[in-house]
């Protein structure tokens, strides 16, 4: 029995070094991804003397607010930011309804050739953004929508091949027979679609919604190339140019770029449970 007891908790002892050990791997992993915001966080609270300091301080002496109200006064931001989220938006709308329908339809729908266009939507993955950048730009051109805010949003409402990928996955984690009863009491395919899909589907809906904002939130070589006026610019069009107009003033571009950042963690904030529930059952169900 003593030496049951001895190997149990040598046992447990074993478990709980290792558990303390993949902690410790953790928190210094996330200290390192953490570390470039929190040098931006500190540079935005530095007066020009103390950024250009030799040697560096990490900490600011003094908290320099000025800052952040010469990051907003000396640009558009308040137009930069709703040019910003206009198109992040209206992004998130397209991409959740066209991909869902997508997905309910090869995952809930009997219709002849489902299983054969699924790996035809999935295989489009492999094909990368730099080879359809060029042919879809001539396509806006010929259409005259270059110059405007289309071309960054009409391609959201035909779908995405990873989102319908996530949201088909889940669809198929719902029992067959809440649709069958459905059926049976006269639904038809929209209103199933509306009603308890959708009403069961928040966690997947919710992750697509928060993958689409941050893509399209912090896009940048989207606006570049089909923006082209200056009040049509988007946040991150706007950094790039107060970088090269005001290239030395690194205070204020830090605050900018810290403003920038905020609305993708208070929406992270409010959304990481759904957001880590999505992703955990989008895998369960081949």
């Amino acid at each position: 029995m003593a030496t049951n007891n001895g190997r149990n908790s040598s046992i447990k002892k074993n478990r709980n070094l290792t558990k303390i050990l993949v902690y410790v791997i953790i928190v210094v992993i996330s200290f390192v991804f953490l570390v470039p915001f929190f040098w931006m966080i500190f540079t935005s609270l530095k007066s020009f003397q103390e950024i250009y300091q030799n040697p560096p301080t990490i900490f600011p002496h003094k908290l320099y607010f000025e800052n952040y109200t010469s990051a907003v006064t000396k640009m558009p931001f308040l137009r930069y930011f709703l040019n910003t989220l206009v198109i992040a938006v209206l992004c998130v709308v397209g991409t959740v309804l066209s991909s869902s329908m997508v997905a309910y339809s090869m995952s809930k729908v009997k219709w002849k050739g489902s299983k054969y266009l699924f790996p035809i939507i999935v295989g489009t993955m492999m094909i990368p953004t730099q080879v359809t950048m060029i042919p879809l730009y001539i396509l806006f051109t010929k259409m005259k929508l270059v110059g405007t805010m289309v071309p960054l949003i009409l391609p959201t409402f035909f779908g995405g091949a990873y989102y319908i990928f996530l949201l088909r996955q889940f669809f198929k984690t719902i029992p067959d027979s809440l649709i069958e009863s459905a059926t049976i009491d006269g639904a038809k395919d929209m209103t199933i679609f509306a009603k308890i899909i959708l009403p069961l589907c928040k966690p997947a809906i919710t992750s697509v919604a928060i993958f689409t904002f941050l893509a399209n939130w912090s896009d940048f070589l989207g606006p570049l190339l089909y923006l082209n006026k200056q009040e049509q610019y988007t946040l991150s069009l706007g950094l790039q140019a107060f970088m090269q107009t005001h290239f030395v003033e690194w205070g204020p571009l830090m605050a900018a770029s810290a403003i920038f950042t905020v609305p993708i963690i208070i929406l992270f904030f409010f959304a990481q449970s759904y957001f880590i529930e999505g992703i955990t059952v989008t895998g369960i169900k081949g």
